[in-house]
């Protein structure tokens, strides 16, 4: 497990408050803190001007600065870093003041323990990041400049253009969950936004990563709108998040904070409304418990309110691995198109999550050989090709890639620059690069993650010949099983496998077929290419439907 880091600046010149706490710092196993030393304020200044800070502890009786006069003297050099102030019981009204001028928070010395501290710290840091930084998103800017570069090709409705740029409905809440067995309250960050709300419900996935900002869940939702519109899905793009760190909660502190998740957004979910499904950090367990908070809230069983549940609740058969699938399916219709034989062809994949796992597993049962794989944990590489299977077992039981003796370790950064055939990043996004794109060494890059790829580089892999399934194509397999798994529901009836696999197979190699034109026609990369097809459809939907009032 990745344990996050957090440098917290204590400045205060008593040396036995010091050691109780970097005493107290030190119970935390995650986060991590280090912890610099600062005993007078003219060292605290220059610490801070060297950045990589996180939070300051500051103590405002200092040997050169005294009062609040400190604290104006670090925000003055400082405006971004949270302070929380460390208060005497004889200094709380300096300390108010202090909290009052901008100050997160104060500690009492007197009173102070490790869960205070450590609360304070988090709370400061969740404030900071919540004023500064929520549409503040390298992947909305992403997103927005993907979508300016179709909309001005495709020359779409000035208007339509503006109003498609940020999502039509987002809500925000400050969700308080209980901790187990101490007497604690956490309290974090939610979202739900809704991109589009033209072509029908809208349907999108819902995450828990401690890293969730508005920003992004709005890129996510974007992405989600086009790729429901390339498919000819009846849905707009949505997208949910809570800022925390799933693997650091027990299975009865997700339930909690997912009931109050639901709770809290009941109004904007539904059936006909929104539909959540599984994403990072979440999965058919947590849309069960959606499904049934949203059920007893209504008084009735309502399986269509999420997709991706357990099947046995009216989930779909192939969900689970429907992203994998459909990016192996867009894979094995391009290389026949290309005359590149997949059956001995090589591959490497970032990621070894759901949708890398199984994009792995299914294009080594197509005959390809996966030589190099990667997760958060590490990068293997085996030229003679890796054992996926054994590489599944060893994560069931380790829960990361690292220990697997089955391939030779390599630097993460190499990884996507291995000599194969097909690269399917995975993982994260702005992976490929304007730094990185010209030592991509494959014939086909199929995104299985959400916008892995920069502008730049697209320009410079087209230069190239390299193909590019983009992102709303390659990896909208998910969402396509999603709506028939929302269709049985509605409904009542349970397709077979084959039939959802053949379906599923029908819709992506027909919208790969009118990308294709689409590219041919305007003489553009597949992704400008797709999100032009997309955008057409939306667009039509507005003029459509029109303005109201």
């Amino acid at each position: 497990m990745t344990h996050k880091r957090i440098t917290v600046l204590l400045v205060e010149d008593n040396p036995v408050y010091s050691r109780l706490i970097e005493k107290l710092l030190g119970r935390s196993d995650n986060p991590v803190f280090e912890t610099v030393l600062a005993s007078t304020l003219e060292r605290a200044l220059e610490r801070l001007a060297l950045g990589g800070i996180d939070v300051v502890l500051l103590d405002l009786m200092l040997p050169d600065s005294t009062a609040l006069d400190t604290f104006y003297r670090v925000r003055a050099h400082d405006m971004q870093t949270p302070i929380i102030i460390q208060s005497a019981m004889d200094d709380v009204g300096l300390a108010s003041k202090a909290v009052e001028g901008g100050a997160e928070d104060y500690l009492l010395k007197d009173g102070i323990n490790s869960a205070t501290l450590i609360r304070s710290i988090h709370y400061a840091m969740e404030r900071t990041h919540a004023r500064g930084a929520e549409w503040s998103s390298a992947m909305l800017h992403l997103a927005q400049q993907q979508f300016l570069k179709a909309a001005h090709i495709a020359g779409l409705d000035p208007n339509i253009r503006q109003r498609l740029l940020f999502p039509e409905r987002t809500q925000i809440a400050a969700l308080p969950f209980k901790r187990d067995g101490i007497d604690q309250v956490e309290t974090v960050f939610a979202y739900r936004v809704q991109h589009v709300l033209t072509m029908g419900p809208t349907k999108g996935g819902l995450r828990y990563h401690p890293d969730v900002s508005l920003g992004e869940v709005a890129a996510l939702s974007m992405w989600m709108t086009w790729k429901c519109a390339l498919a000819k899905l009846p849905f707009g793009g949505a997208k949910g998040g809570v800022r925390v760190d799933p693997a650091a909660l027990s299975k009865d502190e997700l339930e909690r904070l997912t009931r109050r998740y639901t709770s809290e957004f009941i109004g904007m979910i539904g059936p006909d409304k929104d539909i959540p499904a599984p994403d990072m950090g979440t999965d058919a367990q947590v849309m069960a418990w959606i499904m049934d908070t949203y059920s007893e809230h209504v008084g009735y069983s309502v399986p269509s309110v999420v997709t991706g549940k357990p099947v046995v609740l009216g989930g779909s058969l192939g969900r689970h691995e429907a992203t994998g699938r459909g990016l192996a399916y867009l894979v094995s219709e391009t290389c026949r198109q290309i005359g590149l034989d997949l059956n001995g062809a090589t591959a490497v994949v970032q990621g070894f999550g759901n949708v890398g796992m199984h994009a792995a597993t299914f294009l080594a049962e197509a005959g390809a050989k996966i030589v190099g794989i990667s997760d958060a944990s590490v990068a293997l590489h085996n030229p003679k090709g890796l054992p996926i299977d054994l590489l599944k077992n060893h994560v069931r039981q380790h829960r990361q890639l690292f220990g697997c003796p089955h391939g030779e370790i390599i630097p993460s950064r190499d990884l996507l620059e291995l000599h194969c055939d097909i690269l399917a990043p995975c993982a994260l996004q702005n992976q490929i690069t304007a730094e990185n794109s010209s030592r991509i060494n494959c014939r086909i890059v199929a995104e299985g993650a959400n916008g892995p790829t920069t502008l730049e580089a697209d320009d410079m892999l087209q230069a190239r010949g390299i193909i590019v399934l983009p992102d709303i194509l390659a990896n909208a397999g998910g969402v396509i099983v999603s709506y028939f798994e929302w269709v049985q529901g509605l409904q009542n009836l349970t397709w077979p496998l084959e039939e959802i696999n053949l379906r599923m197979r029908d819709i992506l190699t027909d919208a790969l077929a009118r990308t294709q034109r689409r590219a041919q026609a305007e003489k553009v990369d597949l992704r400008t290419a797709a999100m032009i097809e997309a955008l057409s459809r939306v667009g039509a939907a507005n003029h459509l439907r029109g303005l109201f009032p």
